[in-house]
């Protein structure tokens, strides 16, 4: 069984909540606005746009009734001139609430929008220098197809202030042909957006184009298919556990809200536990793909997904049986496109539950008493394609009061010619053809509410005893917890050998044993930014140098590289931020965390990628008195009862 987020109100219906999720009606009432204050004309596109959610003191006082005034954030750019404005608007009141324009030299660029893309071939093949190139390769350039990625800054005084990308080929040899397969190495071109032209041509090298095959989709490649695996068939006979409200959700004892934007894809608001509050809003705010191969052609590669392509803009329509398995519940999202437009995502957001194996269980010696509850999960998702790569983004809310993240990373491998005699960089994954090594650095931004908004943050970890008095045997270790109390003490770095972890703490409340209630972030440590503390990607990814940052609630501060990442020139988000070394010990606090993967791409990662994975836990910690599951009934099922020999439990 599947349904749909109920469409009856979608178009037109005021929502009466000031999170709820974007209707269609908005995006036109905010098009059109703009365009009554005269600031849309034929040339000028929507770079951005999202709610502007309310400060969170006015959500919070927000009661069932009040009058809701629905905002929206529209970036504007000029295809023609390159200018931009940075506007807020009032779908509510139909008026333009604010406008300033973007300067971009200091401030960078507004994302790159599909309308550049779709230039990028026909800018490349009318360059004298790029058809050179190619045809001194012998490439038809009618074969190549573009890839336009995001330029960076560099010390390019020519690129001050301009829409820029640099743009490689890939080969395609039939229409069904998978490109990345047959990149065309050594070469690299710069395109200005705004002027329409190529400015720079980089031509280092022109090594054979790998002629392996990367159709993962051919029969022929995939070979015969595996036979011997059954169908499995997942069901709940009476249905859902959960329920769905124009975006709010409530399952167990959990009671939250979802929304969707166009930069952060799925977003979770005001979480509790009980009628607690945990978290007042998650998301993965930014995310950074910095590329190790220095070549002349190369050694700009680094993409901000999030700030610089608004990647969930391309979210999947999720199918059921292939992206989503059971009974499922899709969430429609709805966006604007290019020209201001409501755009719907149909079934961007899929919400199922999952069993998760056994949630506690104990056989007793001296009672025998044997019991066993099994856990199960509310699954949040949705999966986004953003150029070669694929990412899943699902959130995990458990029985017992846990909160996860997992990021799923997917899709084919960014692609370069290998050499004969190796690369330093990169691992041949086919004849010929080399993936350089990279890596996938997410931040995800959680403005903490745990039972209120005042909390605090210690570190706490494993400490080792020396031998001596009081531990004359050597087998002692105690807990270490160091409170963190104003923003520059509060950038850390995960460290597994003491099984370092975050407490995100409320000191106004207390447990029944006087300890105040928690919750812990249990990162899982891999490596952070491993470039050059000098170097432009450092600069403007210094999110990405730490595990951990915790900074004084501001509603202006949403993202961690800063509003503009395409071509900012570095410290704008956290570094500038903590400057102000603001105190953070019992105030309003938001945790910022990096976490991700360092990816030496294997022969297996080829043709298609298997799921790699990443994320996070969020843990009560002494924020229940006790086992806050005990309640779970036992599974009413005919394989398992209790008590009787050889009763199945799983794993």
């Amino acid at each position: 069984m599947t349904t749909v987020e109920d469409r009856r109100d979608a178009t037109t219906a005021t929502p009466a909540h000031p999170l709820a999720m974007t209707r269609t009606a908005e995006v036109d009432r905010v098009r059109e606005a703009l365009a009554a204050a005269g600031l849309l004309t034929e040339t000028v596109r929507f770079a951005f746009f999202a709610p502007e959610e309310p400060p969170k003191e006015q959500v919070l006082a927000h009661r069932e009734g009040d009058p809701v005034d629905r905002r929206f954030r529209v970036v504007l750019l000029d295809l023609a001139t390159g200018r931009s404005w940075d506007t807020v608007v009032s779908a509510t009141s139909g008026q333009v609430v604010s406008s300033r324009e973007i300067d971009p030299p200091r401030e960078g660029q507004p994302p790159i929008i599909d309308a550049e893309f779709e230039l990028i071939e026909d800018i490349l093949n009318a360059d004298e220098g790029w058809v050179a190139a190619l045809r001194k390769r012998g490439i038809d350039p009618a074969t190549v197809r573009a890839v336009p990625l995001s330029a960076g800054v560099y010390d390019y005084p020519d690129e001050v202030g301009r829409r820029i990308v640099r743009s490689f080929g890939f080969r395609q040899d039939h229409e069904r042909d998978h490109p990345w397969a047959h990149p065309i190495d050594g070469l690299v071109a710069y395109v200005d957006l705004t002027d329409r032209r190529v400015t720079r041509i980089v031509d280092v090298a022109a090594p054979p184009v790998p002629a392996t095959s990367g159709n993962f989709d051919d029969p022929e490649v995939q070979g015969p298919p595996l036979e011997s695996l059954k169908p499995i068939e997942i069901t709940q006979p009476e249905g859902r556990s959960f329920t769905v409200d124009d975006g709010r959700v409530r399952w167990g004892k959990w009671d939250l809200r979802i929304g969707f934007n166009e930069r952060e894809g799925l977003t979770l608001h005001q979480i509790s536990f009980d009628g607690r509050p945990v978290c007042y809003r998650a998301s993965v705010a930014e995310m950074v793909v910095p590329y190790a191969d220095p070549a002349p052609t190369r050694f700009w590669q680094n993409y901000f997904d999030c700030g610089e392509y608004m990647f969930a803009r391309y979210a999947d329509s999720l199918q059921l049986g292939c992206d989503c398995l059971g009974d499922i519940h899709y969430v429609d999202a709805v966006i604007a496109d290019d020209l201001g437009r409501p755009k719907t995502i149909t079934n961007a957001i899929c919400m199922h539950e999952e069993d998760y194996g056994v949630l506690w269980k104990h056989s007793d010696l001296f009672t025998q008493s044997r019991e066993v509850r099994r856990q199960r999960r509310l699954v949040i998702s949705f999966f986004t394609p953003i150029g070669n790569y694929d990412y899943g983004f699902y959130w995990y809310l458990y029985l017992d009061g846990t909160i996860q993240l997992e990021v799923k990373a997917t899709g084919v491998v960014f692609t370069a010619a290998y050499p004969e005699g190796g690369n330093d960089y990169a691992t041949e994954v086919a004849p010929g053809l080399g993936a350089p090594y990279h890596q996938h650095l997410f931040s995800a931004r959680l403005d903490m509410t745990v039972d209120g908004v005042r909390n605090a943050v210690e570190e706490v970890e494993a400490g080792p005893v020396p031998m001596g008095e009081g531990n004359p045997y050597g087998n002692a270790f105690r807990q270490r917890r160091t409170r963190l109390t104003r923003e520059s003490q509060a950038q850390r770095r995960a460290d597994g050998s003491v099984v370092r972890s975050w407490h995100i703490i409320n000191p106004e409340k207390r447990n029944a044993l006087g300890r105040p209630v928690g919750y812990a972030l249990l990162p899982e440590g891999k490596a952070t930014l491993l470039a050059d503390p000098a170097s432009s990607i450092h600069a403007r990814a210094t999110f990405a140098t730490n595990h951990l940052w915790v900074t004084r609630y501001d509603p202006a501060q949403r993202y961690p590289a800063g509003d503009f990442v395409n071509q900012n020139p570095g410290g704008a988000g956290l570094p500038a931020w903590v400057q102000a070394d603001r105190d953070i010990d019992g105030e309003d606090v938001v945790v910022w965390h990096t976490f991700g993967t360092t990816h030496f791409p294997r022969p297996e990662d080829w043709p298609v990628m298997p799921v790699d994975y990443t994320g996070f836990t969020l843990k009560p910690v002494g924020f229940f008195d006790r086992n806050p599951a005990l309640d779970v009934p036992p599974t009413r099922s005919a394989h398992c009862h209790a008590g009787q020999e050889g009763a199945g439990d799983g794993h």
